[in-house]
């Protein structure tokens, strides 16, 4: 192959990370999840990048994807910030304990239970029917602990122009749920946010929206603390780095309009076929089936 050639096919790979930064970037802002999952395993998978360049430079996508959704979200008042602020403390301990705790345990068995749990978050998520309004009343007798945390919120919905009042419900479990989960983000090094918006909607009954919302304000604190580790150790690639940046903002700007225009029932319904997706690949990788390590 010549310089030609190779400067071509250098091309193509640019603007295929680009085509799927802005997808990661959509489906990120949309579900609250950074993205992260769906630029590791392309760049390390197609594009051949080593594990440590991809990770960092996914991390700067989270950290592009929460920063430019965030703005948004917090803009229109939807982001819950103390009780994103409150979980974030939860989530940062925790993942410093599975970073060290990933050293000694079994990781098929933290596959085979992490994937029981996003199924089951999953099959929760079909069967609730409720709108956030009906959710929003529901947490209408909050513990004394959330009214001296300050959590209640609301938040105008763009989708039907209607105002949702919320009391957050079960705040501590809520706390010790994010410690769990930022355990497992630092055990499988994964992002959190599929896991930090089950824990707000279904345990601590906070609207869809808003738990997206609050997701998204959360990733991009916890991505930054680990891009800083990365970048002082020279795994960040500008030219990468760069492109998915570029990416992943155009997307984010797409997913956080579909965001506010969709009914929280149907962004439910995505969220669950997410989890269960990402319950099927763990509980694959566990038992070691389908070529998955």
């Amino acid at each position: 192959m010549d310089a030609s050639q190779r400067g071509m096919a250098g091309i193509e790979a640019l603007a295929a990370l680009a085509g799927v930064s802005f997808l990661a970037g959509t489906a990120g802002s949309f579900l609250g999840i950074g993205g992260g999952i769906f630029l590791v395993p392309f760049l390390t998978l197609v594009l051949g990048v080593p594990p440590q360049v991809a990770v960092a430079t996914s991390l700067v996508g989270v950290i592009a994807t929460s920063s430019g959704a965030a703005s948004v979200y917090v803009r229109d008042r939807i982001t819950n910030l103390r009780l994103g602020m409150l979980l974030e403390i939860a989530t940062t301990a925790g993942a410093i304990l599975g970073a060290l705790v990933a050293i000694y345990l079994e990781p098929h068995v933290l596959f085979f239970l992490f994937g029981i749990v996003c199924t089951y978050a999953a099959v929760y998520m079909v069967r609730t029917r409720e709108t956030a309004k009906d959710r929003a009343e529901r947490a209408a007798v909050a513990p004394e602990a959330t009214d001296r945390l300050r959590l209640s919120s609301m938040y105008l919905d763009p989708e039907d122009q209607a105002v949702y009042r919320y009391r957050v419900a079960r705040p501590w479990a809520g706390f010790a749920a994010s410690a769990a989960a930022g355990s497992v983000s630092g055990l499988l090094g994964v992002g959190g946010g599929f896991v930090k918006v089950p824990v707000m909607h279904v345990l601590m009954r906070v609207p869809m929206k808003a738990a997206v919302a609050t997701s998204n304000f959360m990733i991009g604190v916890t991505a930054a603390a680990s891009a800083f580790i990365y970048y002082s150790r020279g795994f960040l690639d500008p030219g990468l780095t760069a492109m998915v940046v570029l990416g992943v903002l155009g997307g984010t700007a797409v997913g956080t309009r579909l965001m506010l225009r969709t009914k929280p029932t149907r962004i439910r319904l995505v969220f669950a076929a997410f989890l269960l997706l990402i319950g099927v690949l763990m509980a694959l990788r566990a038992f070691g089936v389908g070529g998955i390590p």
